[in-house]
């Protein structure tokens, strides 16, 4: 018997995560980039007795998310639990946080301006404000939206009554240990396992020679998540080798100013993100992209991200090779092989700022080729 068809449900195509969104009732931010996170608009939030602002830029490609949470002068939120994953950077404030889980083990730790964290799968957490004269601001990148999306069952994402001992067991140094360094075998990368990080601001970095221009960096692997972070500086006048991953990098400016640029091997074309202090953007999953510090101050950066080194998810998502040359199958652009345009755009923008700029002493060839050398193509310059 031939079953006749009916039209599809209106309702179907729906995102799990976006209706969960709507019905927050919060203001929600896309695009690609946050000009300040410092001044960013948030809204009454009841079911944490906050205030917030949901974040998705184009770059995340839902598969995390981020949102501003404001905790009011003396004030606490609401105790909550969930499935997904979730990393905090303390935007302004101090305070301090309560974890734990349905065995009766508990922990808390305090936070204050520059702090990042990680809120261990599943147990149940409490946020306080320790001033009791200003609100405390911290931005959350979760997984929510692809966990959501994936279960579409909000109710249980929220009220899982499961025990993750793998990530949290009532260890009583859980958020006080010092952690362990690691160092890549393959490249001068620093991997850093930790559950709390102070200050990333003031945290000292190590040098990752292959990602040129002199810069330091350290990886964080939070609190056994597969969503991680890493800090980035870079000198004054210099700027980083171009390179590509995966979705959901959000890149939150400490220090420093400048810009970033993003593009795909199909345009040619630049989108720009200019920069400072409080500043966030997402770059879209295998856009190349390229940091330039054309301030008077060095430029650091911190990046909540997937791509952790112990747990792989997908290779989409993957940070690997971007230390690598693109030639030999990596996911970086070397000095000697980036558009010219691209060096002649940062010794103008340094010119105007009173910068000097200082590449030649990282590769001599490209200043000499970028000055000698005039672009012709077919393209327009952006």
């Amino acid at each position: 018997m031939e079953t006749q068809a009916v039209p599809l449900p209106q309702e179907w195509g729906r995102s799990a995560y976006r209706s969960f969104l709507q019905r927050e009732g919060l203001p929600l931010i896309g695009g690609l980039a946050v000009d300040d996170l410092k001044r960013v608009e948030v809204a009454s939030w009841p079911r944490l007795d906050a205030r917030g602002a949901y974040i998705q830029l184009t770059g995340a490609e839902d598969t995390d998310g981020a949102y501003v949470l404001e905790v009011p002068s003396g004030g606490a939120t609401t105790a909550e639990q969930h499935l997904f994953e979730e990393v905090f950077f303390v935007v302004g404030g101090r305070g301090s946080t309560e974890i734990w889980n349905r065995a009766g083990a508990r922990r808390s730790f305090e936070w204050q301006t520059g702090s990042l964290f990680a809120i261990p799968l599943n147990t149940f957490h409490r946020l306080h404000n320790g001033s009791g004269r200003e609100p405390a601001r911290l931005l959350a990148v979760t997984t929510a939206p692809l966990l959501m999306n994936l279960l579409h069952n909000v109710e249980f994402i929220f009220a899982c009554p499961a025990d993750f001992t793998d990530r949290f067991n009532g260890e009583d140094d859980y958020f006080s240990q010092p952690g362990t360094l690691y160092a890549r075998p393959d490249s001068s990368q620093k991997i850093w396992e930790t559950n709390f990080v102070a200050d990333v601001a003031r945290l000292r970095l190590h040098d990752w020679a292959e990602r040129g221009g002199g810069g330091k960096h350290v990886k964080f692997e939070l609190a056994n998540n597969a969503l991680v972070a890493h800090a980035s500086e870079f000198q004054v006048g210099t700027y980083k080798k171009a390179h590509r991953h995966g979705p959901g990098a959000h890149v939150v400016i400490l220090e420093g100013q400048g810009y970033s640029l993003m593009w795909t091997d199909q345009h040619k074309t630049f989108d720009e993100v200019s920069w400072k202090p409080g500043t966030m953007f997402v770059p879209p999953g295998l856009w190349w992209h390229q940091h330039f510090n054309t301030g008077s101050t060095p430029a650091r950066y911190l990046a909540i991200r997937w791509g952790s080194t112990k747990w792989k998810v997908t290779r989409y998502f993957d940070h690997q090779g971007i230390d690598k040359n693109a030639k030999e199958g990596g996911n970086q652009i070397e000095y000697a092989d980036q558009d010219p345009r691209i060096h002649r755009r940062f010794v103008e923008r340094c010119k105007a700022n009173g910068v000097q700029v200082k590449m030649d002493e990282f590769v001599p060839s490209v200043i000499a080729r970028s000055a000698a050398t005039k672009w012709r193509s077919h393209r327009e310059a952006p």
